[in-house]
């Protein structure tokens, strides 16, 4: 059994440990609000965007390439998870999720070949560790709190691989944020564009579905509508990519905070215990010393 001074060394270890998790949890709970503050911020962009789609996006054919699937055999796939462990089951869901995507693929009767983006430095290790195709790695530019213009640039290269044609569908794979204690790993289709897609994300943080305007006459566009369309597209496909990055973050930052909450209540309770074991570790002690000086009395009487 440890003596005192061990015991009173391990409170004094887990007590630290616990500040450490407290720490950790408050600073969670800040970056959490802020990536939620920041989904907010998406409404005037979605009200503006809506607007003009409603009008001159009026059936799929309209949006050219970023609608049309290429006959091949490759996805793209956009693998979103932590820059860094302690945060509960946030990245192995994650990874669960992309293995499973995978295998129960039945989009299309042939096998298809996965080529990855990725964006925190826990999916770039899974990919190269899985010994996956590696396209690219945006984790080192991916900051936080996550700017627009950060992933605008992820967004432009998968613009620009899409337009290749070399691939036939672009996925990204992450944590929906629910709530703080809940997180769903989703698979969400960036291209081939779905126009009722667009709508819902636009109708969903403009706060409600959208009611046409009253003006019924014909709009006069410059040059034409599919060159509106193809320059507005990249711009709605900034907004869902951020939103969704945005949630990942906000799933993050909620994960970790429980699991520290969790470590801080566990080490909380390490703590107590080991105060308990200490504390009568010392009254054995006390007690053998008063013993023993009885015992001394005794024999000095007896002599």
């Amino acid at each position: 059994m440890p003596n005192s001074k061990e015991i009173k060394s391990r409170i004094k270890s887990v007590k630290n440990t616990g500040k450490i998790t407290k720490a950790m949890e408050l600073i969670s709970t800040v970056k959490m609000k802020k990536a939620q503050e920041a989904v907010v911020g998406l409404r005037p962009f979605a009200l503006a965007t809506l607007a003009i789609l409603a009008k001159i996006a009026q059936n799929d054919d309209v949006l050219g390439i970023f609608a049309k699937s290429p006959k091949v055999t490759k996805e793209l796939i956009v693998l979103v998870a932590a820059q860094k462990w302690l945060c509960g089951g946030y990245n192995t869901n994650i990874f669960k999720k992309t293995t499973e995507y995978i295998r129960d693929d039945k989009d299309t009767p042939y096998t298809r070949e996965y080529h990855y983006i990725t964006i925190g430095k826990r999916a770039r290790d899974f990919i190269l560790r899985t010994g996956q195709h590696l396209v690219a790695d945006f984790s080192d530019e991916m900051k936080d709190p996550l700017t627009p213009a950060e992933s605008r640039r992820m967004v432009r290269a998968v613009v620009d691989l899409w337009k290749t044609e070399n691939y036939a569908k672009v996925s990204i794979v992450y944590n929906q944020y629910v709530s703080a204690i809940s997180q769903v790993p989703t698979v969400k289709t960036l291209f081939p564009v779905n126009r009722e897609d667009i709508f819902s994300f636009l109708e969903k943080y403009a706060g409600g579905k959208y009611i046409p305007e009253n003006y019924e006459g014909a709009y006069t566009i410059e040059p034409d509508a599919e060159t509106i369309v193809t320059m507005t597209i990249p711009l709605i496909l900034d907004g869902i990519v951020h939103e969704t990055l945005l949630e990942a973050k906000a799933s993050e930052h909620a994960s970790r905070m429980v699991a520290m909450k969790n470590a801080k209540d566990s080490a909380n309770k390490k703590a107590s215990g080991l105060t308990l074991v200490y504390n009568k570790t010392r009254q054995a002690a006390i007690t053998k010393e008063v013993s023993e000086i009885v015992s001394g009395v005794e024999s000095m009487k007896d002599a």
